[in-house]
Parts: C-alpha cells; sequence; structure tokens
C-alpha cells in the first residue's frame, strides 16, 4: 500500500507493521490513511502463519499464546510478565519473518536502512526480537502495546542495536499486557543505549489517533 500508485509502487522507503494476535491480516491497513508520513513512502502488512478457530474471520497470529493463563491472571488481579517467556512459536515465526523480510527487499528493491519494522501487541514482540538478532541496518523499530520479553535472551543482544531510533506507545489501563512490562522494555531499550521516544497515554490495548499523529511525525523524522 502507499507508494505513487497507492498500490507500493515507486521507490520510496518501508513501513512493515505486524498485526496483533487474532486479528486478521490487513488489521492495521487503515493507519495508511490516518498517518502522515513522507510522499511515496510504502507499507506492507504482513499476515501472521497461523489461523485460528476463534476471533473474526480471517484471525491469525505469528504464535499460540496460553488464554488459560491469561484468565487466571486477570482473575488473580496480576499484571501479565512475559518478560521471562520464550513462546515455543517465537522462533519459527522469526525464521518465517526474516525470509519474507529478504523477499520484499528483492521485490520492493528497498533496502533496510530505508525500512522501518514494527508492530502492535504480539506483532511489536516479534518484531523487536527480529531486530536484536539480525544485523540488517533497519532505519527504526515501532513498539505499539508491546511488552518485555525474552529477556535473558534479548538481554545481551540489546546493545548490538545501540543508536535505534525506537516508537514506543503503551495504555496505561491496558489489561491486555500490562503497562509495567512495556515500562520494562522501554527501560531495557534505553539502559542498552537505542533511541526510544516513549508516548504514554490514557487508554488500553490500542492505537489512540494521539499516537499515529506522533508516528507519523517519527516515520518522517526518520525516513525523511
Amino acid at each position: 500500500m502507499g507508494g505513487t500508485d497507492g498500490k507500493g509502487g515507486g521507490r520510496g522507503p518501508l513501513v512493515v507493521l505486524l498485526h496483533g494476535f487474532g486479528a486478521p491480516g490487513d488489521d492495521l491497513t487503515s493507519l495508511v490513511d490516518v498517518l502522515t508520513v513522507p510522499a511515496g513512502t510504502r507499507f506492507i502488512f504482513p499476515e501472521g502463519p497461523l489461523a485460528l478457530s476463534f476471533g473474526p474471520g480471517n484471525a491469525r497470529a505469528w504464535w499460540i499464546i496460553d488464554m488459560a493463563r491469561i484468565a487466571a491472571d486477570r482473575a488473580a488481579g496480576r499484571p501479565r510478565d512475559l518478560s521471562q517467556d520464550i513462546p515455543k512459536g517465537l522462533a519459527p515465526a522469526r525464521e518465517s519473518l526474516l525470509a519474507f523480510l529478504k523477499e520484499v527487499e528483492r521485490a520492493f528493491n528497498a533496502g533496510p536502512h530505508k525500512t522501518i519494522l514494527g508492530g502492535f501487541s504480539q506483532g511489536a514482540m516479534l518484531s523487536c526480537d527480529l531486530m536484536l538478532r539480525t544485523t540488517q541496518p533497519y532505519a527504526g523499530l515501532v513498539q505499539l502495546s508491546g511488552t518485555l520479553l525474552a529477556k535473558r535472551e534479548w538481554a545481551p543482544l540489546l546493545p548490538g542495536r545501540k543508536g535505534l531510533p525506537v516508537f514506543q506507545s503503551h495504555g496505561q489501563q491496558d489489561e491486555i499486557l500490562s503497562y509495567t512490562g512495556a515500562e520494562g522494555l522501554r527501560d531495557a531499550l534505553l539502559h542498552a543505549g537505542l533511541l526510544v521516544e516513549w508516548h504514554s497515554f490514557r487508554g488500553g490495548h490500542e492505537i489512540p489517533r494521539v499516537v499515529l499523529q506522533r508516528l507519523g511525525l517519527f516515520i518522517t523524522k526518520t525516513l525523511g
């Protein structure tokens, strides 16, 4: 989407955004209509490899999550802490996305230095994990309502991305991925020297308009 013809044409920079758990592959495509970005910017919205039997039509996921654990944490009033988790499906999802991005680079003739990678919720986690495990010089990282994951694996990899521009937003009333988990991610990134632009907002597991306005500015500054 986007580009010179509205269909991804031209040679403009790329923004690759990954949807969250249980959302259809095109869940984030409407962002193209509300983000103010440099002319010719192209958007790609990959679809998670796993089809779910519940949720909206064409619900997808990058890996399966423990719904019973989420329910138990909510019932007990416990914040959802994933910082020590290494999901079984994380590695396969990462390898699948790496292969996809190589194809994107070839098909769209866009180098990583002109590509921003990111996502929402589970998509944010996967994009962060991939960013830490590749040496490709991506232009920036977007973390919309994400969280700290796989801390013992991420911690030694973070310094390798020192200086990387990061846009991170999170709702103070998020009941899906805790605000404290997002703060943990922010602090880990900052401690390792990544350049985090942090946006806290009053709200839940969502992407409000004020965040989209600031995200547009981040994309413009990073790719412009």
